[in-house]
């Protein structure tokens, strides 16, 4: 694949890459010089690698603040 670099330098991701590492606006990268020539990877996004491993249950907030207070009340006493 190939992009051209503008006059102030900038260059665009092609679609086909931005889509296989899943990259999106304001993400960063990171330009890795060897020998003749530039690796650019992803910088890793160390929490978003977990997203949908935890398993959170719907439920109802305010019956939960509800319960909390009560217990918390109970205590007390």
């Amino acid at each position: 694949m190939k992009s051209k670099i503008t006059s102030k330098y900038q260059t665009t991701i092609p679609r086909e890459i931005r889509d296989r590492l899943n990259l999106s606006v304001s993400d960063s990268i990171e330009w890795i010089i060897e020998k003749d020539r530039i690796l650019v990877e992803p910088v890793n996004k160390p929490f978003l690698k977990y997203k949908g491993s935890i398993k959170i249950k719907s439920g109802n907030i305010r019956e939960d603040i509800l319960r909390s207070r009560k217990m918390r009340t109970l205590k007390k006493k």
